[in-house]
């Protein structure tokens, strides 16, 4: 199961300018379609005033989610070259808006298209491109008297903790690369009952 994508870093952002009109892409590293809304909600009270926020998303190693937003623009005018470009550099767990601000020219599609395209490949373009797992999180509820069989598993198999409470009935949750989680999940099944989120 591969499980292996390249992502961006940190957030970036690239500007476009055509016979008076502004496009201000910007581009996150995102995990889910949670965030994506989050962002593009601060966005829209940041850039308030602005006519468009186009944008587009692809998540997952299997790049199998994804959306194209063209908010208002010619049909597949703007989301669909900004995903062309998220595309076109191999990028998942990416999410590109561009805020245009109107400059009383109309562009045509043709010159919306690459408009959203060249705003979208100057920002992905200063982008620091990083290789990322895929990960999902386990949680082991235990009796505390497997504390140290649990916390070996924990070591030998070198998973960040991510959460853990040992009162009475003991809970631990630990990130996993998607592709180890089968194994680790066997092993925790020994000593406990696993959820997986």
């Amino acid at each position: 199961m591969e499980d292996t994508y390249r992502t961006i870093e940190a957030p970036v952002e690239g500007l476009y300018k055509e016979k008076g009109s502004k496009f201000i892409a910007r581009a996150y590293p995102v995990r889910s379609e949670e965030e994506v809304k989050e962002i593009l909600q601060a966005l829209r009270k940041e850039y308030f005033d602005a006519r468009h926020h186009c944008y587009a998303y692809l998540l997952g190693a299997d790049k199998a989610t994804y959306r194209a937003n063209d908010d208002g623009e010619p049909n597949h005018s703007a989301g669909d070259p900004i995903l062309g470009q998220i595309r076109s550099m191999g990028l998942s767990n990416v999410l590109v808006v561009v805020i245009r601000y109107f400059g009383g020219v109309k562009l045509g599609v043709g010159g919306l298209i690459h408009a959203y395209k060249t705003a979208t490949a100057e920002a992905l373009e200063q982008a620091q491109v990083i290789e990322r797992h895929e990960t999902q999180l386990l949680t082991v509820q235990f009796a505390y008297e497997q504390i140290n069989d649990i916390m070996k598993v924990v070591k030998d198999l070198d998973v960040p903790v991510r959460e853990q409470d040992f009162s009475l009935d003991c809970r631990l949750t630990v990130e996993v690369r998607t592709s180890l989680a089968p194994q680790l999940e066997a092993q925790f099944a020994k000593y406990g009952t696993v959820e997986k989120s």
